[in-house]
């Protein structure tokens, strides 16, 4: 969710940015004292509420919110001012709310109950995965490099289960030779699920996992997957898909035939 506060008086401003932050503690706050800046602002980022003075020089608050909304239609308006006469003017541009200064916490969360247009919260995504041809991992920094393959190929598992829990003995017996004793295999998955949480943790995702304590899953939400958008029809999706599906692992190879399948 991004707020920006505009008010050209510093202390209120300062007030104003505490409020809201003890308010949204998720959200990302930008503040002005300029109505000039906090307008170039706008013509280059996406803004979902503007806390705006009205009385302000150069470029008054409703002049303000004029301007926000030519660049960001769904944007909330919330005026916040210690001028009453204002109120007509305010609610006139179909402003969300209209506060009244010294503006505390509680009518910010309050504001933010009666929003005109409800933020759309954006997926906290922390991996990009691809399924098509070989599968890798990459973060906004790059590929992600796994110490243990068997780490690597135990969160393409978990991948490709999409979500759904899976047992400690279901991934032994799929990432494992079945020759050794189900008790030293999975001590060693145990050793691999160390490994995989270790280098998700460096790369800032480890929250990706969801674990219980004899389950293990992946959280869809937090990943962009080329296999997810495909199965949602995502067309971009079905043309990176050329007939291969996760071609470093065995037993994903049954998936191509269902693939293949519903490109028909």
């Amino acid at each position: 969710m991004n707020i920006i506060a505009v008010d050209d008086e510093y202390l209120p401003l300062i007030d104003l940015e505490f409020a809201i932050k003890e308010a949204a503690p998720e959200a990302s706050v930008q503040c002005f004292e300029s109505s000039l800046a906090a307008a170039e602002f706008g013509n280059e980022n996406h803004i979902d509420i503007a806390y705006l003075d009205i009385n302000m020089p150069g470029l008054s608050g409703i002049d303000l919110a004029k301007k926000l909304r030519e660049t960001n239609p769904g944007i909330n308006i919330i005026f916040a001012t210690g001028h009453d006469e204002y109120a007509r003017d305010a609610f006139s541009l179909k402003a969300s709310d209209y506060l009244t200064k010294p503006i505390s916490a509680d009518a910010v969360k309050e504001s933010l109950l009666h929003l005109r247009t409800p933020v759309e919260e954006t997926p906290d995504i922390k991996l990009k995965v691809q399924c098509f041809g070989n599968f890798d991992v990459f973060t906004e920094d790059g590929i992600i490099y796994f110490q243990r393959q068997k780490a690597k190929e135990l969160l393409a598992y978990l991948i490709h289960k999409r979500g759904t829990s899976c047992t400690i003995k279901e991934i032994c017996a799929v990432i494992f030779e079945r020759s050794e004793n189900p008790a030293s295999l999975e001590r060693q998955l145990q050793t691999q699920i160390s490994l995989m949480m270790k280098t998700l943790k460096e790369a800032g995702a480890e929250d990706v996992i969801i674990k219980n304590r004899n389950n293990i899953s992946i959280d869809v939400k937090k990943v962009d997957c080329d296999y997810y958008r495909f199965l949602e029809n995502d067309e971009a999706a079905k043309n990176l898909y050329m007939g291969e599906y996760m071609t470093n692992y065995e037993w994903a190879e049954f998936k191509t035939e269902y693939l293949d399948g519903a490109l028909r």
